[in-house]
């Protein structure tokens, strides 16, 4: 009996696998695994979100309000944003009208897992270029070009690594390639990063025809829950996003939800510091246990990869830190065995998650 058959190149996609939120026995765990606030949501968010109770209209479907408060925030032009289901749609939606079959979708190595996706999807392939150290490397990029490229996806900073590539390493990849690649810049945690480190992606996408900058509102603020993202990009790289983005893909206490979070930048500052601080903690107790073959990889997001070089293995780390009642992520998936993703958590769950650590790595 004959079926309907998937395009081949569907079969060849691995299903994105979300963080862990349980033990393999279905135990609820403090979940570090995912790079979701530890503080939760603003109050301004929480009440703003609450109001927004007509369940029986349909949202805007050009999130006018949103928009405006994101141009304001950052002093871009409102009729060039577009907003998505997270950014995880704008993303796909770029590989959707810029690539195809017979077309190439570059992004380094130990990149966000949604790239490979998100070409495979559209029947195009993933070209990977080498990292250097867990970091972008822009030469080895610019040199993974072929005539067949199409699209550049580069989070920055990177997940899973939390490495970022600088101002001026962004610029000169964006003017080592064609005008007819679009760069897409992936800054979902690009809050988390202070002022005077800015990649200066939203200033190249001002004013060049190829760039396309997606954020969220998933970690920072706190609104993993409802979805949303923005980006922005030339007004024709905006037509080809509207063309093919769900007409109604941002609800309506989510939208209200944004533009409250938007207008709270103290608790975008206070999110920050939290970060920063316990960051900086957590990857000094790392360094404390390098003669036990530990590393954290230097990061300028909201999580920290910890390499396991040693005779405790990041597979092992990850079951006893499952076992003490927190979820972590585990990279074997994406290549990396070494290798185990914490998100920053409270001042407790970091204390906690270090103490964890140094007694399985001392009795290793």
């Amino acid at each position: 009996m004959t079926k309907p058959a998937p395009k081949e190149w569907i079969l060849g996609i691995s299903a994105y696998v979300p963080g862990k939120a349980a033990s393999d026995d279905g135990r609820p765990l403090i979940k570090l695994s995912a790079n979701e606030n530890p503080l939760g949501t603003s109050e301004a968010a929480k009440q703003a979100m609450a109001a927004a109770v007509d369940l029986a209209t349909y949202p805007d479907p050009a999130a006018t309000k949103l928009r405006e408060a994101i141009a304001a925030a950052h002093g871009l032009d409102p009729a060039r944003i577009v907003c998505g289901t997270g950014s995880d749609e704008l993303l796909h939606l770029a590989a959707s009208g810029y690539a195809g079959p017979g077309d190439e979708v570059l992004f380094p190595r130990r990149s966000f897992a949604v790239y490979d996706i998100a070409a495979r999807r559209v029947g195009a392939s993933p070209v990977i270029a080498p990292d250097a150290d867990y970091a972008t490397d822009v030469d080895a990029l610019l040199a993974a070009v072929t005539t067949r490229t199409k699209i550049v996806f580069i989070a920055n900073p990177n997940n899973p690594t939390g490495t970022m590539a600088a101002r001026g390493e962004i610029a000169r990849l964006h003017a080592g390639l064609r005008p007819d690649i679009l760069l897409v810049l992936d800054q979902a945690y690009a809050e988390y990063v202070e002022p005077d480190e800015d990649d200066g992606g939203l200033d190249l996408a001002k004013t060049a025809t190829n760039v396309l900058v997606t954020r969220t509102f998933s970690k920072i603020y706190g609104l993993a829950a409802e979805r949303i993202g923005w980006s922005y990009a030339s007004a024709d790289v905006v037509d080809i996003l509207h063309r093919i983005r769900g007409p109604f893909n941002v609800t309506t206490a989510g939208q209200a939800a944004a533009v409250a979070a938007m207008g709270d930048p103290d608790w975008v500052a206070a999110s920050r510091a939290h970060n920063s601080r316990w960051r900086a903690w957590l990857a000094s107790e790392i360094a404390a246990l390098s003669n036990h073959g530990l590393r954290a990889v230097p990061s300028k997001a909201n999580f920290l990869l910890i390499l396991f070089d040693g005779r405790l293995t990041a597979e092992a780390a990850m079951k006893g830190l499952m076992e003490e009642g927190f979820a972590t992520r585990f990279l074997g998936g994406q290549g990396m065995t070494n290798g185990l993703r914490i998100t920053i958590g409270t001042e407790e769950h970091v204390r906690a998650v270090a103490a964890r650590l140094r007694a399985m790595a001392e009795s290793a």
